[in-house]
């Protein structure tokens, strides 16, 4: 996951307690780690702590699909997958967990609470062709360039997907197809136009370091789409980890495996209430 401090005592959080983040360029970088990278074993000794930030209370998903690979085929097929994820996910069980969490921001305690996910004017379908190598720059342009004529909503987390010719990089990190494979997806927050801005980029999971045993491709990535959609949610700048800089899915990421329900790829979330990783 990637996060961007807007507000001065978020960084003076962040530099006590996120002690398993860097940072790169002004963002405090904590990104969803390849198989390979997944071996924490400290980050399930602790609670998640609320740290006085908002959450996303009735969050939705503007899912946008980057390149004309989305447009037919496999891609198309692979994009209206998605789309049933995040239609369905905002209502079960798996989001549910996440209903613990809450703010204090309004004057009041606010709980996370279900709503349907999917953007209600749908995705977005960009027919231009993404860079190969797609920079967080570039990441933060195509959410401006999506912006530019639609509305913003404060509640709304902006997925970029791109297709299996591009690859994702921060920094000298990079997603699957890239040359320093550390990640396979991270979620942030900048500001533009006065508001803060809840984005992630979601790399085509063609490596097997993003891959789950038994997996399709699709499922994959929803895994993914998972992991940063509830971590946006429960802390989009500064509101819930752990002492160790972990969100919630971090702490379960790859252990236990993830798994597939009703034919889509989820992993396991952190309950505070349950003390461990649940389904």
């Amino acid at each position: 996951m990637k996060k961007l401090l807007v507000f001065g005592a978020a960084l003076a959080f962040a530099t006590a307690g996120m002690a398993a983040m860097k940072e790169t360029n002004g963002h405090w970088v904590h990104e969803t780690p390849t198989r390979a990278h997944s071996a924490r074993p400290s980050r399930n000794n602790n609670q998640l702590s609320y740290h006085g930030g908002d959450i996303l209370n009735l969050a939705k998903v503007v899912p946008i699909y980057w390149g004309s690979y989305w447009g037919s085929g496999t891609g198309a097929s692979e994009r209206t997958a998605m789309n049933g994820f995040f239609q369905q996910f905002g209502t079960n069980s798996h989001y549910g967990v996440i209903t613990q969490y809450y703010d204090t921001t309004t004057g009041s305690t606010r709980y996370i609470g279900l709503s349907t996910l999917l953007n209600s004017g749908g995705d977005w379908y960009d027919t231009s062709a993404p860079p190969t190598n797609v920079t967080d720059s570039a990441v933060q342009g195509e959410v401006n360039k999506y912006l530019s004529t639609h509305t913003f909503n404060n509640e709304a987390i902006y997925e970029v997907f791109i297709p299996p010719t591009s690859y994702s990089s921060d920094g000298t990190s990079t997603s699957c197809g890239g040359p320093h494979l550390a990640y396979c997806a991270y979620h942030g927050a900048y500001t533009s136009g006065g508001h803060t801005i809840k984005y992630s980029i979601e790399p085509y999971p063609s490596c097997s370091g993003c891959h789950a045993s038994g997996f399709t491709t699709v499922q994959d990535a929803q895994h993914f789409a998972c992991h940063e959609t509830r971590e946006a949610v429960t802390d989009p700048v500064n509101a819930w980890w752990d002492r160790s800089g972990y969100e919630a899915d971090d702490k379960c990421a790859w252990s236990p495996a993830p798994f597939v329900d009703g034919g889509y790829g989820y992993q396991y979330e952190w309950s505070n209430a349950n003390k461990g990783c649940v389904k």
